[in-house]
């Protein structure tokens, strides 16, 4: 099935899986998974289809805030009544239940609590990006990572990119030089809106509508833009020193209160410079992509398009233009293969971490119309406070 990005951007309602602790020990490797769903919207229905259809898995708990949304989700997979959960507190009541791991959907605001709940639980866990909405969760999720480490569970950051064989090998062949130095990383993630029919009229209203509200999402700059910044980081791998950026909420009508452009100018060591810039309201032109200009070549990458290296040591790469889709069917895989392997350095939560925190500190330097440095924003450790009254503990 393809997904285009419109429907990309959509679809993403919250979701949780979760699998047994002893698979991971060889003997019953070919064991089917057993899953818990938590947060039962669009994208988390679709990717427990892909692990039920793409891995040895099999959902038999599900949780949602939303009553109907939970029961509609048990239907679909035939869970028992009794492991149907609803209330902000599901996810726990999924937890005391026969699990194996647990893959997080539901919206970003929820995964650092989520997350710990679950390694605490001694479950695994596979987890959407973006992973936190501010530096204390992102901090949480840091040491969750670790913390499955130790206690030998897999952790995994679900960036389709990162699966990608064209990104990879464009990635490394910017790192050993095949385009020179560089000084300029140009990203950006252009797409008309996505939530122009969300509605605040209650409570529950805005929880349903999450990715319309700056709190529970992060903003567009983290919840969507991630993609874009997150191969910057990629490519640089390094922390940013500084950030100063601009935007606002100017050609967006409705309800919620995130903005519908950045743009945000990075400076990593070197004084290598990432120029970023987003909109949620274009007609005409939408692309994800991130490129890098060298003195011997260009990396030129794109999310729903070609990833490619022009110069002096060319690299054809490919058109990757399911990556939404096969990205995740292929991390799905990559869950069941560590647990079945007892794999658990959990090599995806570092860069996760960082280049959320990447997103984080672009955030801060446009609300704040001022430079923000790294620093000073780790110093600072602002919680976002999700404004939770009045819904169902």
């Amino acid at each position: 099935m393809k997904i285009h990005r419109r429907d990309f951007l959509m679809g993403s309602a919250g979701a949780a899986l979760v699998l047994r602790p002893g698979l991971a020990l060889g003997g019953a490797a070919n064991a089917k998974l057993e899953l818990g769903l938590v947060g039962c919207g669009g994208r988390g229905v679709w990717l427990a289809d892909l692990f039920e259809t793409h891995s040895e898995s099999k959902v038999v708990a599900v949780a949602d805030y939303f009553e109907d949304r939970a029961e509609r989700a048990g239907e679909r997979f035939q869970v028992d009544p009794s492991r149907r959960h609803w209330s902000l507190s599901a996810y726990k009541k999924l937890l005391e239940g026969k699990l194996d791991a647990v893959v997080i959907e539901s919206p970003p605001y929820f995964h650092p609590e989520q997350a710990a709940a679950s390694v605490e639980a001694g479950r695994h866990v596979f987890v959407a990006k973006p992973i936190a909405v501010d530096v204390p969760g992102c901090q949480s999720i840091r040491e969750s990572g670790k913390k499955a480490t130790e206690k030998k569970l897999s952790f995994l950051v679900d960036f389709q990119t990162r699966t990608s064989e064209f990104y990879r090998e464009a990635v490394k062949r910017v790192r050993q030089g095949d385009i020179g130095k560089f000084a300029l990383i140009q990203a950006y993630y252009q797409t008309g809106g996505t939530w122009g029919n969300a509605s605040f009229a209650d409570p529950e209203d805005r929880l349903k509508n999450w990715g319309a509200t700056h709190a529970l999402s992060g903003d567009i700059i983290v919840e969507q833009n991630i993609h874009a910044i997150d191969v910057a980081t990629w490519f640089t791998d390094t922390d940013p020193i500084r950030a100063v950026g601009a935007g606002g909420r100017k050609v967006r009508t409705g309800a919620g209160d995130c903005w519908d452009h950045y743009a945000v100018v990075f400076t990593f060591p070197d004084d290598v410079v990432v120029d970023f810039s987003s909109t949620q309201y274009t007609k005409g032109y939408d692309d994800i992509c991130c490129r890098v200009y060298g003195a011997a070549g260009t990396a030129d990458t794109h999310y729903f398009g070609s990833v490619s290296i022009n110069g002096d040591k060319p690299y054809k790469g490919g058109n990757h233009p399911n990556l939404y889709t096969d990205g995740a069917v292929w991390n799905i895989k990559e869950f069941h293969r560590t647990i079945s392997a007892g794999d658990f350095t959990n090599p995806t939560v570092a860069p996760s971490v960082r280049s959320n925190l990447t997103c984080v500190l672009g955030r801060q330097a446009a609300h704040g119309r001022r430079e923000v440095t790294w620093d000073e924003m780790m110093k600072s450790n602002e919680k976002i406070d999700g404004k939770l009254e009045g819904l169902k503990a």
